[in-house]
């Protein structure tokens, strides 16, 4: 009997012992997921309002469609900002009714929203309604009102299924330079001090630690902690980063340890990030993160999220069909020989003659220069509708007027003028510098000039003179006319053109502020001075010089490129490319 007793107690001990250790076995784990966007910039509904025309590569209606499909019970649904401007969503900001944006984020339900530097063009009152407006826990670490407060909090805490998640959002402080008019009163501190701050006061409060900033990876305009790079080798606590502002897509990389992850912008992708963590004696370890970007062009629109916009949709496409002039007499741009190669870039045309005319005519300066922030446009003589404004000049800049002497504008016109690749013998055509960003070269009125694209960058600038043919001297004194964004990022700040002790002087911020933006005073332009008619008009006071071609093979370089036997690699920047006679020889 007692031998029973044995045998039964020994096998009850194995049953426990071996219950305990399938216990043990049973690793209790979770899954997180965050769908990050970013830089939707005012594309509420599939639709182009400055070509009023539909545009489904990506729109908020999309987005709705492409959420609901990786939604799961626990997802966290953030935006990384710059969401109220562009797509004539200026037209919506001063009015009183909730912006059609903030009304397709909050029917979303997003978690989290950070605020973009675009959202500063306005006002503060503009960025206060905004912000109240929106359901979305509101972030924004190193901004400081007025009052000295902080505009709103720097991270916000979520309860997922037991897992705490913490996210941390800040803006870009190069907003102090490009929105210093709204910002004047304000304070802009710096990202990575204040990003320090929050993780100190929520140690021990997370297992998981999410940035949302707007910043792109690198720094801007020499501005230490401008870029995510600089905060991710400084702060390493981070799990994941959702960058943004560049527009550059980054599907998924590693920074220091952490993984990050950028969009596209006017949504045409978004982020897609799973965490994996298992539940350890001192609480949740994350043991898992991937990520995959979406293609938003694959999704359908929201009928929802269609139906609820469907008024201020219907109110943007009849602002955007006011008539507001005429164009008489050809277009604006000539044709491109070749897409990469956009004409309005090589040459002077009427599209910066006329930019010129409006800037020189509400600064009253002497000499006004411009980007093209669209050199293809296409703007066929007749009516011009409102919309068609945004096709002369895309942005919503404001209107600077600085002074500088003639050696300060002979150095700046040597910067703009290093956007050509030096041309060499055997070239068939005009190309540009791979890097060199578009929207920093600038064209020059009130002077005449050549710019020698044979000569090395920083001795390419000929024959300055002002327009009755008198050389312009160095200790000349002049007014330039440009836009508050060229002004802010590169011309006002030292070391980026100009030294410390050498910078322009700001003779008037936000020129006629009360007519609007530069694109607002096109609109002006054409109907309270031109009568409502414009026709093209080019004085041509400026031209390349230092090339030449064999204009038979050059002519057969455009007809092989443009029936796709000629293709070569292009740069990184999609455009910059140069072909030369060796490219020919496979054709001979």
């Amino acid at each position: 009997m007692k031998k029973l007793f044995s045998i039964i107690f020994m096998v009850l001990m194995l049953a426990v012992i071996t219950v305990s250790c399938t216990a043990e076995d049973e690793t209790e784990t979770r899954s997180i997921r965050v769908l990050a966007t970013s830089d939707l910039h005012g594309k509420f509904v599939p639709w182009d309002y400055s070509l009023n025309e539909e545009s489904l590569s990506g729109s908020v209606a999309q987005l709705a469609t492409a959420v609901a499909a990786f939604r799961t019970p626990e997802t966290l649904l953030v935006d990384a900002g710059d969401s109220i401007q562009g797509n004539a969503s200026d037209i919506f900001a001063h009015l009183d009714s909730v912006h059609p944006m903030v009304q397709a984020i909050n029917a979303l339900d997003y978690d989290v929203w950070v605020i973009g530097n675009h959202e500063f063009d306005y006002s503060m009152d503009i960025i206060r309604k905004t912000i109240s407006d929106l359901t979305p826990k509101v972030l924004i670490g190193n901004m400081y009102d007025e009052t000295g407060r902080s505009l709103a909090d720097s991270y916000a805490i979520f309860d997922m299924n037991g897992v705490r998640v913490a996210v941390i959002g800040m803006v870009t402080p190069n907003i102090a330079r490009w929105n210093s008019s709204t910002l004047a009163d304000c304070t802009v501190t710096d990202p990575l001090e204040e990003t320090r701050k929050a993780i100190d006061a929520i140690r021990g409060q997370y297992d998981v630690l999410i940035g949302v900033f707007h910043m792109g990876l690198e720094n801007e305009l020499g501005t230490p902690n401008s870029g995510v790079t600089d905060i991710l080798n400084a702060c390493p606590e981070f799990d994941v980063m959702v960058s943004s502002h560049s527009h550059k897509l980054i599907q998924s990389m590693d920074i220091n340890g952490v993984l990050v992850v950028q969009n596209k912008d006017t949504a045409q992708t978004m982020s897609v990030i799973d965490l994996t963590l298992e539940k350890s004696e001192t609480g949740w370890k994350l043991t898992g993160k991937t990520a995959e970007s979406v293609n938003i062009a694959d999704y359908a629109p929201d009928s929802t999220i269609m139906a609820l916009l469907s008024e201020p949709d219907a109110f943007a496409r009849n602002d955007a069909l006011q008539v507001v002039g005429r164009l008489d007499g050809g277009p604006l741009v000539p044709d491109n020989e070749i897409a990469p190669v956009p004409a309005a870039l090589i040459q002077d045309t009427a599209l910066a003659e006329l930019i010129h005319e409006v800037l020189s005519y509400y600064s009253g300066a002497a000499v006004a220069a411009t980007y093209l922030p669209n050199p293809s446009m296409k703007l066929a003589p007749g009516n011009i509708r409102k919309s068609d404004t945004s096709q002369i000049y895309k942005y919503a800049n404001m209107l600077y007027k600085l002074r500088m002497t003639g050696a300060q504008l002979k150095k700046y016109m040597e910067v703009s003028a290093g956007f050509y690749n030096t041309f060499n013998a055997g070239d068939l055509f005009i190309s540009f510098t791979p890097g060199f960003r578009q929207n920093n070269y600038y064209m020059f009125s009130g002077i005449r000039y050549e710019i020698d694209v044979s000569a090395e960058p920083g001795s390419r600038i000929l024959n300055l003179t002002w327009p009755d043919g008198t050389p312009v001297r160095d200790d000349d004194v002049l007014e330039i006319a440009i836009d508050d964004y060229q002004a802010n990022s590169r011309l006002l700040v030292p070391g980026v053109i100009f030294d410390a002790d050498d910078l322009p002087v700001v003779v008037e911020q936000d020129v006629r502020s009360d007519i609007g933006s530069i694109r607002d005073m096109i609109c002006d332009y054409i109907v309270n001075v031109k009568g409502g008619v414009i026709t093209p008009e080019c004085d041509n006071n400026w031209k390349l010089t230092g090339y030449e071609w064999d204009t038979t093979l050059h002519q057969k370089a455009i007809e092989l490129y443009a029936s796709g036997q000629l293709t070569l690699p292009e740069s990184t920047d999609g455009r910059s490319i140069t072909i030369t006679v060796d490219d020919l020889k496979n054709f001979e």
